[in-house]
């Protein structure tokens, strides 16, 4: 984009050799064998990559919102897989605990997930509770200087191999009655359950995880009771902003893809780019492709300068995903049945997307908010 400046410039160019080289050539295979790349997630800590938005006092790169979109974009292009648990360590774990922990705790947390010694995850979704998440039931439960904590959490990206959960629970009866806890590996009465086997992102570890009277020390407290529909405000908006950078990145791989493939497949006696229906595709898709980035990029700008926005995360989050998962079916088409087979990776691109319109607030929550907000600022006073 024009308006990167020269420290994003080299980010980008950084984390596209670095994403071409270490995710592109196993995506496939870790697609297929449902296989966390932990050892590309360790090289992103030498690279200051897992602590992207965190302050340089513990280690992080200081950097915003264009930073982490540009990454997201990046490695969402080459294996948006192993991009949801970069996801979820950097904008859930990492960056809420910067936002919203006191100075001690992130001087005990930060330092580890950022160098990619530790991994964190967000424990929020629950059973019976995911667009519902203020409805969570997971109760904890002070006990003198510990909290005691029941319940469990479902579809928790990072699971099985996070060393540190960023932690919502129920302290009261009332709406609001929500407090934070990080949560730590090896916490008694704390313990992964199962892993979750899904249509897309596969390569991205997805479990649950268990409190059967976990035990966490007060000091673990993030903030006080009553705090985390706060700390969920003031992170949900990046991560909306973020988790569309991956599907950006999906929607160029499949231009890129259609552009090859429409010079090379030949029909009829010519290549079928010389059709005005695939034509129409290839217009209709690059004119897209470039809208989102456009879009994505300058929302990011607007949100590095301090012009943040609940209905403008939601529209980013609405429009991305949505389509991106038209421009991979469009792709599919274009690709006949190379495309249609996994000989190629828009299949995966297509499963891994959807995810997209589901995660951080579905298609149909994110509409919901932006409806609400408008209609009720242009009510008469």
């Amino acid at each position: 984009m024009w308006f990167f400046n020269d420290e994003e410039r080299e980010l980008q160019n950084m984390v596209r050799e670095f994403a071409l080289n270490e995710l592109a050539p196993v995506a496939t295979e870790h697609d297929e064998e449902e296989k966390f790349n932990i050892s590309a997630f360790k090289k992103m800590g030498e690279l200051g990559l897992l602590g992207i938005t965190a302050d340089p006092l513990y280690g992080g790169s200081g950097l915003g919102a264009t930073a982490a979109t540009i990454v997201m974009d990046e490695f969402g292009y080459a294996c948006a897989s192993s991009t949801l648990s970069y996801l979820a360590h950097t904008i859930l774990c990492v960056n809420n605990i910067q936002n919203n922990a006191s100075p001690l705790q992130k001087q005990k947390y930060l330092p580890k997930l950022i160098t990619g010694e530790h991994i964190g995850c967000m424990a929020m979704t629950e059973p019976d509770f995911g667009s519902d998440a203020v409805g969570m039931q997971t109760r904890a439960k002070r006990d003198g200087d510990y909290y005691f904590l029941n319940g469990s959490k479902m579809w928790i990206t990072n699971a099985e191999f996070a060393d540190v959960a960023y932690t919502y629970t129920r302290t009261g009866d009332g709406k609001k009655d929500l407090t934070t806890f990080i949560v730590e590996k090896g916490t008694p009465g704390f313990y992964f359950s199962n892993s979750l086997h899904k249509m897309g992102m596969r390569a991205s570890p997805t479990g649950e995880l268990v409190f059967e009277n976990a035990k966490v020390p007060l000091e673990n407290r993030v903030g006080e009771e009553g705090d985390s529909i706060y700390h969920m405000m003031k992170n949900l908006e990046l991560e909306r902003i973020t988790i569309s950078g991956i599907s950006l990145g999906i929607a160029r791989a499949c231009l890129d893809m259609c552009l090859k493939y429409a010079n090379e497949r030949k029909q009829f006696g010519k290549t079928i780019g010389q059709f005005q229906m695939m034509q129409k595709i290839i217009a209709d898709m690059s004119t897209n492709v470039e809208m989102m980035k456009h879009f994505l990029y300058s929302v990011c700008k607007d949100y590095d300068h301090g012009n943040k926005g609940r209905v403008v995360a939601a529209q980013i989050k609405l429009a991305l995903p949505r389509l991106t998962t038209q421009i991979c079916l469009d792709a599919i088409q274009l690709h006949g049945g190379m495309g249609y087979s996994r000989e190629f990776p828009l299949e995966r691109f297509l499963r891994d997307n959807k995810l997209n319109e589901i995660g951080a607030g579905t298609n149909e929550v994110m509409v919901m908010i932006i409806a609400k907000t408008l209609l009720r600022e242009a009510m008469p006073q």
